[in-house]
């Protein structure tokens, strides 16, 4: 492997204006932003960091939403709300209330009845896009409350709530979630299983071969896609042959991020990781709330 690591290094924003749910014949469905090629690691596009991990849903289509389902994430119209208006709105408001409350909220400073509010409004619910939000907003303020909230929403019946529990417990404290993680690989969604596979490497580095290579040929091109370009990070035989193999895949994202990988220099890849997840689960886990885009 050659010490150029591409230039690609991660996979790029978390975007809530998924939210327009355009439809795309892709079985994997298009709530996956990685079908946007200018966030997918298998283009030669800069993206900011191998540590970002994408979770967002697309359960609306533009044929059957109605105005408030389009401008959900949009917290413009409560960017002059007051903090306990943001609380009674994810309480009590309209669907289209609760979501952009626990979206603003998550980028205001935290008191005890914003975290009882999200940690209610992650649990119970009735939509999926508020409990994810609201896993979203715990999982960037960190603590004892975010950790069990997150847990317990890493069995939601929804696949993305699942997947932004997943980002909170890495966050959090994946070492102390490692089994979950693990039980994740077999979730039936792609999303689950990409975010799990992006965790364990953060945590357990070239010790995640096996996992890798039992997921490198996952049903989903998503998951194959991601598996490339973790085994760049791998100086292992098993790791270039499973990458070879890639490099001939169907699908032409998977191919070219294995044909990247081939060329990164895998000590220099994981060091970059390192250092990343190292900032990540400094000392100051709990004040350092993450970006908009989920760190992994």
């Amino acid at each position: 492997m050659s010490d150029d690591c591409g230039g690609d290094c991660g996979c790029g924003g978390h975007d809530h204006e998924h939210d327009a749910g355009l439809a795309d014949p892709n079985p994997d469905g298009p709530a996956d932003p990685q079908l946007d090629p200018e966030r997918s690691p298998g283009l030669d596009t800069e993206i900011e960091a191998l540590e970002d991990i994408e979770v967002s849903r697309d359960d609306v289509t533009i044929g059957t939403a109605d105005p408030g389902e389009l401008t959900a994430a949009d917290t413009d119209p409560v960017a002059d709300a007051g903090h306990d208006g943001l609380v009674a709105d994810l309480r009590e408001g309209t669907k289209t209330e609760r979501r952009r409350a626990a979206l603003a909220l998550a980028d205001r400073s935290f008191d005890a009845a914003a975290v009882a509010a999200l940690a209610d409004a992650a649990r119970d619910d009735s939509d999926a896009d508020v409990r994810q939000f609201a896993v979203e907003a715990l999982g960037e303020l960190g603590g004892e409350t975010a950790h069990a909230v997150a847990r317990d929403a890493a069995d939601d019946d929804d696949p993305w709530v699942r997947a932004e529990a997943l980002v909170a417990l890495d966050h959090v404290d994946r070492a102390a979630n490692a089994e979950r993680l693990e039980a994740a690989l077999d979730d039936p969604h792609h999303a689950v299983r990409r975010n799990a596979l992006v965790s364990l490497f953060k945590l357990r580095g070239e010790a995640a071969l096996p996992a890798l290579l039992d997921a490198a040929a996952d049903d989903s091109e998503r998951v194959r896609e991601w598996v490339a370009h973790l085994l760049g990070g791998i100086d292992d035989e098993r790791a270039t042959d499973a990458l070879e193999d890639l490099a001939r895949d169907d699908v032409g994202v998977v191919a070219k991020t294995a044909a990247n990988a081939l060329d990164v220099d895998a000590g220099r890849f994981r060091r970059q990781f390192v250092q990343s997840s190292e900032r990540d689960t400094d000392d100051t886990t709990s004040d350092d709330r993450l970006n908009r885009r989920p760190n992994l």
